[in-house]
C-alpha cells in the first residue's frame, strides 16, 4: 500500500506542476511588447541603453537600484521576443550604456522612437517608497537590440 501512496502523491504533484507552469508560460507570453517588437540577425553585435530622467534628481544609489530594474525588465522581455539576439548580447558582455534626459516628455519620446524601429523597450515606474513620488517614471531600458538600431535612438544622449 506505501508503494500506490508514494506513487500517486508523485503522480498528483506532478500534474499540478505541469498544470502550474503551463499557466505561467500562457500568462508570461500575453505581453503587448511582444507584438510590436522584432528580432534581428544575430549576428549583429547588441547592447542595451538606459536613458535615466536627470531632471528628478535621485541620488547615485537610487539611480543604480532602477537602472536594475529597468536592466532586468528588459531582459525578460528580451527572452521572450527575441532570445537569439539575447543570447548574442550575453555572449559578448552584456553591454549597458547609462545616458540622461531632462525631461519625461523627451523620455516618452525616445521611447516612441524605439517603438518605432522594433527595439524592445522597458519602461520604469517607481513605487514611491523611498526619494520619488509613487507612479513617476524613472529610467527607459533601451535594448537590448542591434547596437546600431539603439545608437540611432539613443545616440544623441550624453552619458550619465
Amino acid at each position: 500500500m506505501e508503494l500506490n501512496r508514494t506513487f500517486f502523491t508523485g503522480l498528483g504533484c506532478g500534474i499540478c506542476l505541469g498544470i502550474s507552469l503551463f499557466a505561467c508560460r500562457k500568462y508570461l507570453g500575453c505581453s503587448k511588447t511582444q507584438k510590436t517588437v522584432k528580432a534581428f540577425a544575430s549576428n549583429e553585435e547588441y547592447k542595451l541603453v538606459l536613458v535615466v530622467r536627470a531632471d528628478l534628481q535621485m541620488t547615485k544609489g537610487k539611480i543604480a537600484a532602477q537602472c536594475g530594474h529597468a536592466s532586468v525588465d528588459a531582459f525578460e522581455k528580451a527572452q521572450k521576443i527575441d532570445p537569439v539576439g539575447l543570447n548574442s548580447w550575453m555572449s559578448v558582455g552584456q553591454t549597458k550604456v547609462a545616458v540622461k534626459t531632462n525631461s519625461l516628455e523627451e523620455l516618452k519620446l525616445i521611447e516612441q522612437n524605439a517603438r518605432n524601429e522594433g527595439i524592445n523597450t522597458s519602461m520604469f515606474v517607481d513605487c514611491g517608497r523611498t526619494q520619488i513620488a509613487p507612479d513617476t517614471i524613472t529610467v527607459l531600458g533601451v535594448g537590448p537590440a542591434p547596437r546600431d538600431l539603439v545608437d540611432k535612438v539613443t545616440g544623441h544622449l550624453k552619458l550619465l
